[in-house]
Parts: structure tokens; C-alpha cells; sequence
């Protein structure tokens, strides 16, 4: 029997509401309308469904999205902690279930009112006083005034820009990136409005080094997967997405958002998921056409790239000069327009993304014939996940 997940799962449906600042309506209802999309999108019904997974963060648990569906029996339910660190590994999850015949057809979901109700990116009191570990990490920082993630960010960000010579500049070129997908992307809150590297030095400074481009939106909405068995994939309408490899990780003296107490404070948990993903699949980072990284904040897209093995240590703002990352270039990012231009939903509408590329429906296609894979990361500055999506199984 082999040990391995790589083609015993695909994503057959997908799933969302519109992105916007102010939806009107519950999360729960959100992730209601993402899930009927997602099976609609793949022919299934409510019925078929017996699996779902979340993220610790949401609000909507499986049970109420179970009943408001008329989901009849569930048999496998998750949920994954670290915030956006949980995007892929929900799907990772899900395939997992149906890989060893623990559920059939599990759905992925991820439902929240990040604009109009709870706003991540305001200094949050609540986040040092969980009734978990995660509450401890936090109180190291938080009572001091460092309490924000881009505050948290900012500090890394420096120290990178120190070591290695980045400038705000080098950050920039991933917002100009994001929001030139964006652009062409009707579905992005930011269609039709792509940035210069001059609007990004010119927009107001949050936490220095980051300025306002250089920070995710908050939003409002809903997104949803359908994960069933490779085969069952192959009998529904759309073409499958299929699992390459998923993987979760962590670095040493991890904490979340500020793990400062490492003699490098880079984000070395990527690291961890990246070589899992190369293990699992047997590609290397010369295989990929393109990338989803998770850029709730422009220099850990650059950390990631480096952490990934695209290019080495220090050589990523050189790596995403000159357009290199945008369509056209050597590693097209983010081409629905990432958190910065579409949408921020914890990561997994990048995931969305990946799974119109191997279909061949993205609004700004990379081709895939030669190179039929995409890589797609989650959350980072916290334990953290990645996927490998495929078109052969």
C-alpha cells in the first residue's frame, strides 16, 4: 500500500460569494452560499456531502453550516489552527479523509466579515487573552504595544531590509504585481485599478517600513472547495485539480506572528513546508510556472520565495525585479490579484486561483502545458501549509 497523498485527491468545486467591505449578511451565511456555489460548480448536491473543514478562527462551526445546508450526516469534521496558516492544510485535510476512505465528499470552507464586523488589522486585546497558548505568545508582545499584524510585520521587515539591502521599493514590486492581476480580474475588489511603484512610495506609512500597499485589505466573504477521491473527480463536470502534495510546518521556537527569539527571525516554518512539497511531489521549484503566495504582506512574499529555493537567501528583491513576477514574466504571482487586490480571505481565494489555473479559466492564464502544476502557500509568520495542485493525477 503506498504512503503517499499525491494524485489520491482533487479539488472538483469551487466556490465564493462577492468580495466586498460590507457583505450585510452573517458569516454563517457567507459560508452557506460559498458551499452551494462549490457544489453546484462540481455537480454534487448537499446531499453527497459527509466531511468539512474550517479554521479554528472561524465562527461558523460545522455543525451549524451542516444544518443551515440540510447536510444529512456528517463523518469527518476539522479544524485548523494559526490563522491564515490553515488555507492549504484545510484542503490537506479534506484529502486526506477522502484518500483513506474516512469521507467522501468533504467540503473546504472558510466564511468571515473581516471589514465590516472583526477587523484583523485594528490592535486586538482579545487576541492576548485566548484561553489557549497561542493568548500566552501574544501577551509577550501585545501589553507592550506591539499589536498589530503589521506591526508584528514591520519588525521582520526591517531586519530583512538590514541584512540583506531590500528597500520599500523591492516590497513595492510585489503591490504593483498583485494589483495588475487584480486589474483584470472583475471579481477583485481592486478591478481595474492597478498602482505604480510611485503610488506605492507615495501611499501613507502604517508601520514603518510598511506602507498602506504593502498591507492586505480586510474583507467580507466566503470561499469553498469540494475535495473528493481522484476518481470520483474524473466523473464530475470540471476538470479535477489534482492534490501534487500538501503539507503543513513548523520552525524552531515558533510562536505566532513574532518569533524574534530565533538567531534568524525569518520564517523558516515555509522552509519546512517547502521541501515537504518538493519531497511528496519529486518537482523542484523549476517546475512551477507560477506561484499563489500568500501576501497578506509584501516582504514574506519575498521571504517566501527565498525560503521556497526560487532563488537564495537575499536575492529575492533582484528575483522579483523588472515585472519578473507578474504574467509575462519568469514567475507570474498572485494572478487574481493575491490579498492585496482581490480579496484578503485567510488565503483561500488564492487557492481558487490555482484551481482555475489547471483548469485553464483564470482571467490571466499561465500555461501549464509544458509545467502542468501551480504552487499555492498559506499564512505566514505562523505555523503554515502549502499545496501542490496538478492537472495529472
Amino acid at each position: 500500500m503506498s504512503r503517499t497523498l499525491s494524485g489520491k485527491a482533487a479539488i472538483a468545486g469551487i466556490g465564493a460569494t462577492e468580495f466586498s467591505k460590507a457583505s450585510g449578511r452573517s458569516e454563517l451565511q457567507l459560508s452557506v452560499e460559498a458551499t452551494q456555489a462549490a457544489l453546484s460548480d462540481c455537480g454534487l448536491a448537499v446531499c453527497d456531502v459527509d466531511g468539512l473543514v474550517t479554521f479554528t478562527m472561524d465562527t461558523s462551526s460545522e455543525i451549524a453550516l451542516a444544518r443551515e445546508l440540510g447536510v444529512p450526516e456528517l463523518r469527518f469534521f476539522s479544524r485548523i489552527n494559526y490563522g491564515g496558516g490553515a488555507a492549504c492544510a484545510t484542503v490537506q485535510q479534506a484529502a486526506m479523509a477522502v484518500a483513506t476512505g474516512v469521507a467522501d465528499v468533504v467540503v473546504a470552507y472558510r466564511g468571515f466579515n473581516e471589514r465590516s464586523g472583526n477587523r484583523f488589522g485594528q490592535y486586538s486585546a482579545g487576541v492576548a487573552q485566548q484561553v489557549n497558548t497561542n493568548g500566552l505568545d501574544n501577551a509577550w508582545t501585545y501589553p507592550f504595544g506591539l499589536g498589530t499584524p503589521a506591526a508584528t510585520v514591520a519588525m521582520q521587515a526591517r531586519r530583512y531590509m538590514h541584512t540583506y539591502g531590500a528597500t520599500s521599493a523591492d516590497f513595492g514590486a510585489v503591490a504593483v504585481a498583485d494589483r495588475r492581476h487584480a486589474a483584470s480580474n472583475p471579481n477583485a475588489f481592486f478591478y481595474d485599478k492597478p498602482i505604480t511603484i510611485e503610488d506605492h512610495q507615495a501611499s501613507k506609512m502604517i508601520v514603518e517600513p510598511l506602507h498602506l500597499l504593502d498591507c492586505c485589505q480586510e474583507s467580507d466573504g466566503g470561499q469553498a472547495f469540494v475535495i473528493v477521491s481522484a476518481e470520483r473527480a474524473r466523473d464530475l463536470p470540471q476538470p479535477p485539480a489534482y492534490v501534487t502534495a500538501a503539507a503543513q510546518g513548523s520552525g524552531p521556537d515558533q510562536f505566532v506572528m513574532t518569533s524574534y527569539y530565533r538567531d534568524d527571525i525569518g520564517i523558516p516554518e515555509m522552509g519546512v513546508v517547502g521541501r515537504e512539497l518538493w519531497r511528496q511531489s519529486g518537482l523542484t521549484p523549476d517546475d512551477m510556472p507560477m506561484a499563489v503566495l500568500y501576501d497578506h504582506f509584501t516582504p514574506y512574499v519575498l521571504m517566501q520565495l527565498e525560503e521556497l529555493g526560487f532563488c537564495g537567501r537575499g536575492e529575492a528583491p533582484g528575483f522579483v525585479a523588472d515585472g519578473a513576477i507578474e504574467v509575462g514574466g519568469r514567475l507570474p504571482l498572485n494572478t487574481h490579484g493575491g490579498q492585496l487586490g482581490e480579496a484578503y480571505i485567510h488565503g483561500m481565494n488564492g487557492i481558487a486561483e490555482a484551481v482555475r489555473q489547471v483548469r485553464g479559466t483564470s482571467v490571466n492564464p499561465v500555461s501549464l502545458d509544458d509545467r502542468p502544476h501551480v504552487l499555492v502557500t498559506a499564512g505566514t509568520g505562523v505555523p503554515t501549509s502549502g499545496l501542490i495542485l496538478g492537472r495529472e493525477a
